[in-house]
C-alpha cells in the first residue's frame, strides 16, 4: 500500500483539477426558471445549436454558436440587455456566451441542459 500512495495522491489531485467550474461570464438557469422568466418578461432568446434544431417556443433568433460575431447586427444594441441562450444540451450555449462576453455583453444566461432538458420538462417547442 505504501508504494501506491504517491499514485493515489496524484490521481486525487488530477481529478480535483478536472472538475467542471461554471464560467463567471454566464449564469445558468433551469428549464423551470427560464419558463418562469418567459411568462413574466419579454426576453431575447437565442438558439445557438448547430445544426439548427427545433426551437423552443418564443425563440427570437438562431445564431450558430461559433458564428456569433457575424450576427452582431441582429443582437440587442444595449450591451447590458439580457440574452438567453440555449443549444441541445448546454456546451454550445456556454461557447456562445463566451463570444458574446468578448463582444461586451454582460447579462448572459444559458439554459442548463439545453433543449433536451426543456423537452424532458415537458415544455413547448415551435
Amino acid at each position: 500500500m505504501v508504494n501506491k500512495l504517491p499514485a493515489i495522491l496524484s490521481l486525487i489531485v488530477l481529478m480535483a483539477g478536472c472538475q467542471f467550474q461554471k464560467p463567471d461570464y454566464v449564469q445558468t438557469l433551469s428549464p423551470a426558471e427560464l419558463q418562469q422568466v418567459m411568462q413574466h418578461q419579454d426576453i431575447f432568446l437565442v438558439d445557438v445549436h448547430t445544426p439548427e434544431q427545433r426551437h423552443i417556443k418564443g425563440t427570437d433568433l438562431f445564431v450558430p454558436y461559433d458564428e456569433v460575431e457575424k450576427y452582431q447586427d441582429k443582437l440587442p444594441k444595449d450591451k447590458n440587455a439580457a440574452i438567453y441562450l440555449y443549444c441541445r444540451s448546454g456546451p454550445m450555449g456556454n461557447a456562445a456566451a463566451k463570444s458574446l462576453y468578448a463582444l461586451g455583453y454582460r447579462s448572459l444566461f444559458n439554459l442548463e441542459g439545453g433543449a433536451k432538458a426543456w423537452k424532458k420538462a415537458g415544455l413547448d417547442f415551435e
